[in-house]
């Protein structure tokens, strides 16, 4: 039986969250059919799951312009641009209203299983452009379906894998038998369960990015709550510290994002929590009283800890696209013209150039890895960023091949520069590798306004970023 002409066919949007919503926004736009496929049971079920924290981006950065176009004549009122919204207020205020408006082009419990080309393995060459793609889907009540597309936009985020502590990306031995003492989540502060777990309790706060600043400042404010007394986190860090170990500070054009990391420093700085440095997690086990130690790979045993927060950063899922031919960097996981851009052995200043749909493809003609899961294992994705891709996506989708190659998007510096271009070689740094960089020193340290200054990335050291 011949294949159905792919233009008579939608574009299947995998994810409702922020990125895959906008892309169904210009699909509608361009007067192409989408069909997105969540998995949770409502819009940006990822972002529900930090729903309690407050982003670093202002209202005026967060909403997709094309979807704003649509939202409006249905009577969406924008919030106003220059404040912060938390993850719940994201959702309800935006993300669920515009997919509501999306309707039945969103269809939720859709957990995506698997994406092929019609009656072709990775393997068969014949043919294969011109035939659509199915994408295998499973609902909630474990009933499998299948859907054919023109193309495939992978939206799908990084949310699901969270990485683990093991500083050599396994986890470390004996992280998965302390389960339940570690979270790879931001803790809900404002949940009294969750209080309780870390009220009055030592924690281990593993990673250095924002997530582990929002963790390091939310466990000093409950240091000095009522019920908090006795609460103290121990930082684990596998750099050194430095002057930009903390991010941009002031320099930040995000002026949310350099107060996040600055909130951390206090939390250094004021005694609710040390950091320790130079350190590489290789195996957490527990003590007579059920306390984990996290022990080094120099044998470094830390003092226990009541529990441990992972925050080392997210990995995409990349197994339900094993039939599709993807040409991925071997260390992100991003796509190959996309990669050099963001690679943090190469770049800690966190400024991408704006970057679309040439940058994003693949061998796969009509399949594009979009929003985080683009960036692979590389961190510092804003969700401006996102909008772009989508934006010029789409538009060579409907073959306006001239407005795809246009950059439509300005990034802000992050106010982070500088490093080695390798991750934690203090040889490296001492030898001129990067700029501006001292060596780090693998100690337990007390950071204090007095600490020197330099130029180091966040977890990535980059090279030649000092100006």
């Amino acid at each position: 039986m011949p294949a159905p002409a792919t233009t008579e066919l939608p574009v299947v949007v995998i994810g409702a969250g922020p990125i895959g919503l906008a892309a169904a926004a210009h699909l509608v736009d361009r007067g192409l059919t989408p069909l997105v496929l969540e998995r949770g049971p409502a819009a940006a079920d990822a972002v529900r799951g930090w729903s309690h924290v407050r982003l670093f981006s202002t209202w005026a950065e967060l909403t997709d312009p094309t979807a704003e176009k649509l939202l409006t004549p249905a009577g969406w009122a924008k919030p106003d641009p220059g404040t912060y919204p938390t993850g719940g207020d994201w959702t309800g205020r935006y993300l669920q209203p515009l997919a509501d408006l999306l309707g039945d082009a969103v269809r939720y419990g859709a957990t995506v299983t698997g994406v092929s080309r019609l009656g072709r393995d990775r393997i068969v060459d014949a043919d294969r452009d011109s035939r659509p793609f199915t994408v295998h889907y499973a609902l909630a009540d474990g009933t499998e379906e299948r859907v054919l597309a023109r193309a495939v936009i992978d939206a799908s985020g990084t949310w699901s894998l969270p990485s683990p502590a093991g500083a050599n990306g396994l986890p470390a031995l004996g992280e998965q038998a302390a389960a339940d003492r570690i979270s790879y989540r931001v803790p809900d502060l404002g949940d009294p369960a969750v209080r309780a777990r870390y009220a009055g309790r030592r924690t281990a706060v593993i990673g250095s990015g924002a997530s582990a600043f929002t963790a390091l400042a939310s466990l000093a404010d409950l240091a000095k709550a009522g019920d908090g007394p006795g609460t103290h986190a121990v930082w684990v860090l596998r750099r050194g510290i430095s002057g930009s170990t903390f991010g941009g500070g002031s320099a930040d054009q995000l002026p949310a994002r350099g107060a996040l990391g600055l909130a951390a420093k206090a939390a250094v700085d004021h005694g609710h929590a040390d950091a320790v440095t130079g350190f590489r997690t290789e195996a957490i086990e527990r003590d007579a009283d059920g306390r984990l130690v996290v022990i080094g790979d120099d044998g470094q045993r830390l003092e226990p800890v009541d529990e441990a927060i992972v925050l080392t950063g997210l990995r995409p899922d990349l197994g339900f696209l094993s039939e599709l031919r993807l040409g991925l960097d071997e260390r992100l996981q991003a796509p190959l013209a996309l990669a050099p851009l963001i690679d943090p052995n190469q770049h800690s200043c966190g400024t991408v150039y704006p970057h679309g749909h040439r940058e994003l493809s693949h061998p796969e003609t009509g399949v594009y890895l979009v929003g985080m899961k683009s960036y692979g294992r590389a961190p510092t994705f804003l969700a401006m960023t996102g909008y772009e891709q989508v934006r010029s996506v789409v538009a060579a989708l409907a073959g306006d091949l001239e407005s795809a190659d246009r950059v439509e998007l300005t990034l802000p510096e992050t106010g982070v520069c500088g490093g080695a271009g390798l991750f934690d070689d203090p040889a490296a740094v001492q030898g001129g590798g990067g700029c501006c960089v001292p060596a780090p020193v693998a100690q337990l340290v007390q950071i204090g306004a007095s600490a020197p200054a330099s130029a180091e990335g966040e977890e990535g050291p980059a090279a030649g970023c000092c100006g």
